[in-house]
């Protein structure tokens, strides 16, 4: 498992190991101590406990995106995997049900996911829609460069119905940014990313990250999907100040599926099959 929580009014931490990195079997993912994410370390979910505890969260509701309505809700099932999953059976996820994957490639400018190659060719071949994500850092290096380096090791994008745009991570703190700096970096990312691949990057962060990091900026709202991450057992999400739906939820950490060793973050798209084929393949 990547970590072990428990409901005590709210989720806590009750254990973390930190693993030496394997492409075998699955490892249990490192939590950070503090507010330091090790470089290599991120994925995505690794601050979100953190950031809840640290900033003022955000409780609005919105049941279902542009794609979905409360009275007639579509949402497919979806995963995101690291290196901490091990070896995946992609052939057996995909026969699990699960219609979507993003999977980590990148961080800073000198970091690559050791199981990414393995993890998007074979997801393809199962014919799991999948893209590919970077955890930022913004301290390391401008949002350019970053963007630049994640097109170009994994995160690049073509029109095949199994391709779907790359995503930032943003999670783990403000990086000793200004919101109006946090702002720059991630338009920097994005303007990058869509000169080089031709599509807007999708945007993962929770309500506590974007409204303290950013001051709950609208800026990428008209540009960016939201992939939001909220972990509960409730019918929607909280979403950021600055986005008017989800396209994208992660509820849980903790989940399973078929063809994969331990805990996997479980997530939903608030669409059919094809409004996801749609955003794939940028024809909506």
């Amino acid at each position: 498992m990547r970590h072990t929580l428990v409901a005590a009014g709210a989720l806590s931490l009750v254990t973390a190991l930190f693993p030496t990195v394997s492409t075998g079997a699955a490892v249990a993912a490192p939590l950070p101590s503090g507010r330091t994410i090790p470089l290599g370390d991120g994925y995505m979910g690794a601050g979100y406990l953190a950031d809840g505890e640290e900033f003022t969260d955000d409780t609005r509701q919105i049941e279902f995106g542009a794609e979905g309505s409360a009275s007639t809700p579509a949402s497919l099932p979806g995963i995101d995997v690291s290196h901490y999953q091990g070896t995946i059976n992609w052939s057996s996820v995909k026969s699990a049900g699960i219609k979507f994957a993003y999977i980590k490639a990148t961080e800073s400018t000198n970091y690559k996911d050791p199981t990414f190659h393995a993890n998007y060719l074979h997801a393809h071949n199962a014919k799991v829609i999948r893209g590919a994500y970077h955890f930022a850092r913004p301290n390391l290096s401008s949002g350019a460069s970053q963007a630049t380096y994640f097109a170009s090791n994994g995160g690049g994008w073509s029109r095949d119905n199994l391709t779907l745009p790359g995503m930032l991570d943003l999670e783990g703190g403000c990086s000793g940014k200004s919101t109006s700096a946090m702002r720059s970096w991630i338009l920097d990312f994005h303007d990058t990313y869509k000169a080089k691949t031709g599509r807007d990057v999708v945007i993962y962060t929770s309500p506590s990250w974007w409204n303290t990091c950013t001051g709950g900026w609208s800026g990428m709202s008209t540009r960016s999907p939201l992939f939001v991450a909220h972990w509960t057992s409730a019918s929607s999400p909280s979403i950021p100040s600055g986005f008017p739906y989800w396209t994208f939820w992660q509820y849980t950490d903790s989940g399973s599926v078929s063809g994969i060793s331990g805990a996997v973050d479980r997530d939903r798209f608030s669409g059919d099959s094809g409004r996801l084929l749609a955003l794939a393949n940028n024809t909506s």
